[in-house]
């Protein structure tokens, strides 16, 4: 009976709306869990049974997420909190902890462990805090199968896992991490698309500019893990402790695009990798491959100001690339050298205006609130975003991402930090962004929504967006502009005035 046993359950967690308020609902992109298939790949490979529970994409609650968990009766449960891009991990773990003690509850008995950016960037807090019984520091496969054959042969030798963080005598132990796997296209293939509900996923709104129903069907794959880059605020490497950059073979990627377009019939795609457009043979190869297939393809991915190359962007146009997002950061000089972006204005307006010219659309991300910010400088990124009048742009408050070197500096510098993982969320209530020497924490955060409104309530964006993709989606976009979040800092401001 006991080898019928369903080896492991990986569990996407929800915990949308306190993330992201009323905007989950539907303007956020609801995506496939990468790590939960490439940890369900590849403990499949070795020989274990695997199940994916996407409570996300479901919309399970807790309690409905526990029965579940329990009618399967897994031999580990593995939560996994990475995310869909590397600061998403934190603001997961809302979920995850509600998740984990739901189950825990439900199904005492069942082994649980979790792995995730945010776990590996704080692994004994994580098992102190957090209802499970293992954590990972690490990337987590090579771990959770480690674990797994402890468990089938009834071995707590928990000593001898690479990776797994546990307690002796309820102190916990943090074991030396398990090599990163260097072939992923054997490795971490991620084939587990059958695991899936496919028909739950959706693209982000802006993607879709010119027709919003194709947000459905949607798929996100990665090409490369890692980033090479040590921006001060970003916390990419957490898991791989290191900032290596590792690539998959333009082969496999074209034939996880073939499963994808001829199985579900995706067109609409994101690529995963924090950073895309990097090395331009690895880009070349992979454009290549989906030129020939000419499947019409809507694709986007990230990039740098500084790793674009106009000869690149009509091979990327063709291959159906339609948007890049572009980490400009800062309209200061000044503050993007502070976090390690030594570019300057006239050159992000260039490239900017070379891919637009190329057919391809922007999305600019902007942050405020970066350590050498003030109000002028501030003011400044907002002037830049308007000039540059990207087809989208994202607005993001300075945050101490756990795993990231602001986060180290705010922790040895005493810099007031979120009291919850979900005041790490850009859009949560609680959302509690860093202040700087000569603007608090609130006057940011301000600052970041009204930007907002005043990018998305421009005159001149929305005359450009109605000749770009139509009425309809100017229409969209004035109904997007209507929501605002509520903020509790703010709320706290204004009461103490």
């Amino acid at each position: 009976m006991d080898a019928d046993r369903l080896d492991l359950l990986l569990v996407n967690p929800g915990g949308r709306e306190a993330v992201y308020q009323q905007l989950g609902a539907d303007l956020a992109a609801v995506e496939p869990p990468l790590w939960c298939r490439l940890i369900g790949g590849y403990a499949r490979d070795r020989g274990y049974t695997v199940a994916i529970v996407d409570s996300q994409a479901e919309n399970l609650g807790p309690a409905a997420l526990a029965a579940r968990v329990r009618e399967m009766n897994p031999r580990l449960v593995g939560m996994v909190v990475f995310g869909h891009q590397p600061s998403a991990s934190t603001q997961q773990m809302v979920g995850a902890r509600e998740a984990g003690a739901a189950v825990r509850d439900e199904a005492p008995d069942l082994p649980i462990i979790i792995v995730g950016g945010h776990v590996s960037a704080l692994p004994e807090r994580t098992l102190s805090e957090e209802p499970v019984d293992f954590a990972c520091k690490g990337e987590g496969p090579a771990t959770i199968v480690q674990l797994l054959e402890r468990l089938r042969a009834g071995s707590e030798d928990w000593e001898s896992v690479e990776g797994l963080v546990w307690r002796r005598d309820g102190t916990p132990v943090v074991n030396p991490s398990a090599p990163l796997i260097a072939n992923l296209d054997r490795d971490l293939h991620g084939k587990a698309w059958d695991l899936l509900p496919m028909d739950r996923y959706r693209a982000h709104n802006w993607q879709c500019f010119g027709d919003l129903d194709a947000r459905v069907p949607y798929a996100s794959i990665y090409t490369s893990l890692g980033c090479p880059y040590k921006c001060s605020f970003c916390c990419i490497n957490a898991p791989f402790d290191v900032n290596r950059y590792r690539m998959r073979h333009p082969d496999a990627v074209a034939a996880e695009i073939d499963l994808l377009h001829d199985t579900y019939g995706v067109k609409t795609i994101k690529i995963i990798d924090e950073m895309f457009v990097l090395n331009e043979r690895h880009v070349t190869a992979v454009c290549d491959r989906l030129i020939e297939r000419d499947y019409g393809l809507n694709i986007w991915a990230y990039a740098r100001v500084d790793t674009v190359k106009p000869p690149m962007l009509e091979k990327l146009r063709r291959a159906g690339f339609r948007w890049l997002a572009l980490g400009i950061e800062s309209g200061s000089k000044h503050v993007r050298d502070g976090a390690e972006k030594a570019l300057r204005n006239d050159d992000i307006i260039g490239i900017v205006r070379q891919i637009q010219d190329a057919g391809i659309h922007v999305a600019g991300n902007f942050i405020f609130g970066l350590p050498d910010d003030d109000m002028e400088t501030m003011a400044e990124t907002l002037d830049l975003a308007l000039e540059l009048n990207c087809e989208y742009a994202n607005f993001y408050s300075a945050m101490a991402y756990p795993g990231s070197p602001l986060y180290e500096t705010a922790v040895t510098q005493g810099w007031p930090l979120p009291e919850s993982w979900s005041g790490f969320s850009q859009h949560s209530y609680d959302c509690k962004p860093l202040p700087t020497e000569s603007v608090s924490a609130a006057d940011v955060l301000r600052f970041r929504d009204a930007a907002f409104h005043a990018y998305f309530s421009n005159p001149r964006y929305l005359d450009s967006m109605t000749q770009r993709f139509g009425w309809d989606t100017r229409r969209h976009i004035e109904d997007m502009a209507r929501h605002r979040l509520r903020r509790q800092l703010l709320e706290d401001a204004e009461a103490a005035e």
